[in-house]
């Protein structure tokens, strides 16, 4: 007999059956999405933040970013305090929203620079505390290069600031991070099996045999063994099996797509890893040197290949996104400079004005407003 529609609207939810036994994190840059399926933490990255700032509700963030970075002396570092600005107020927004951490990522062009990421790193924490943020509800994301898990070594030890080493793909580099004593890992399930895919002949695997789903599984059976105090936070996912086949783990962080998919689903959730599972398992212990790991990272083809692959990705988009800054920065040159006044100025006119320019300085304007309420502000160009 099938269950009556009373009874079959009283079950819990995928989603919400998965919360029982993992730390749900919303893997997006979209606030909505946020609210929608409340997470308890969220991630971002350059990718994720480049594909909100193209959002017209956020242009707002965009603005004020903007406007901090035309406070830099030096013309040539406008863009970048623009950037960390963005990136701090997008982390803001989702501290509003999430009950848990926002995790904020270091420019990947610093992935091979210790004493950089670690500069870079404590500036986040000091603007986001200006914020009124605490660094307990911060993690702050590294690339799992040797030199980006050394920088968190420093930053966990001597600062006290958590980190989550990202971009993590083979045995050696968790083993590191364990090591090294980071907060979390965010090993990457979809892109491991997409390197499969492409460079093996089986081209589909079932979620137990998925090779992202066996490698994060590794990893959590080896740090439970030996009780290390990092936890494993699986990313990237292809599908939804991949997330029900890691059901147990520490934290996952998922995408709208496959958050909804489980929202929508009533179907169980079996809990498939645990700690006293995992102290079963026959495990020996590896010791990790910069000699081991840089040895052992390149025998392992594909995690090379993809830490590499990753770095350059977001690279690419951290670079669209300081090119987006940089080009409205531009339009605040070309104007001369942004008046904001309490009355309009006698001979203030649009001749010689980039008309484009100008409505977004005028949107920048109304903004302003907003945040400053009873007083009358106009926005005055120069030729």
């Amino acid at each position: 007999m099938s269950e009556s529609p009373k009874k079959k609207s009283k079950m819990a939810t995928s989603l919400d059956q998965l919360k029982e036994m993992t730390v749900v994190v919303a893997d997006t840059g979209d606030f909505e999405t946020m609210k929608k399926y409340k997470p308890t933490d969220a991630t971002t990255n350059p990718s994720l933040i480049l594909q909100a700032a193209n959002m017209p509700q956020y242009a707002s963030l965009i603005d004020e970013a903007v406007e901090y970075g035309k406070n830099s002396k030096n013309k040539d570092d406008q863009a970048t305090e623009a950037m960390d600005k963005l990136f701090v107020l997008f982390g803001c927004e989702i501290l509003g929203i999430v009950p848990g951490r926002v995790s904020i990522e270091v420019d990947a062009r610093l992935s091979y620079d210790k004493e950089a990421s670690i500069s870079k790193a404590k500036k986040f924490i000091a603007m986001f505390e200006e914020q009124g943020f605490s660094k307990e509800r911060i993690l702050i994301k590294l690339a799992s290069t040797w030199e980006g898990i050394q920088a968190a070594k420093v930053l966990e030890e001597e600062f006290g600031i958590h980190c989550n080493l990202t971009l993590l793909f083979g045995f050696a580099q968790a083993v590191a991070c364990a090591e090294a004593g980071v907060t979390l890992i965010s090993p990457f399930v979809g892109r491991i099996l997409d390197w499969y895919v492409a460079n093996t002949d089986q081209k589909s695997f079932e979620p137990h045999e998925d090779p992202g789903v066996k490698s994060v599984t590794r990893i959590y059976n080896y740090y439970k063994k030996f009780e290390y105090k990092t936890v494993v936070m699986g990313a990237s996912f292809r599908n939804s099996g991949e997330v029900r086949e890691l059901a147990g783990c520490d934290l996952l962080t998922i995408g709208p797509k496959f958050l909804e998919e489980l929202q929508n689903s009533t179907e169980p959730v079996t809990q498939h890893l645990s700690e006293a599972s995992a102290k079963k398992h026959d495990f020996e212990k590896v010791e990790m040197t910069e000699e081991v790991f840089r040895c052992e990272l390149k025998k392992d083809q594909m995690a090379d290949d993809k830490l590499s692959e990753g770095i350059v990705k977001f690279e690419a988009d951290a670079m669209k996104l300081e090119k987006m800054l940089q080009e409205k920065l531009k339009d605040c040159w070309s104007l001369n400079r942004l008046i904001v006044l309490g009355k309009l100025k006698p001979g203030c006119s649009d001749a010689g004005v980039d008309m484009k320019a100008k409505d977004r300085t005028d949107q920048l304007c109304k903004t302003r407003s907003r945040a400053a309420p009873g007083r009358s502000l106009l926005c005055c160009y120069k030729a």
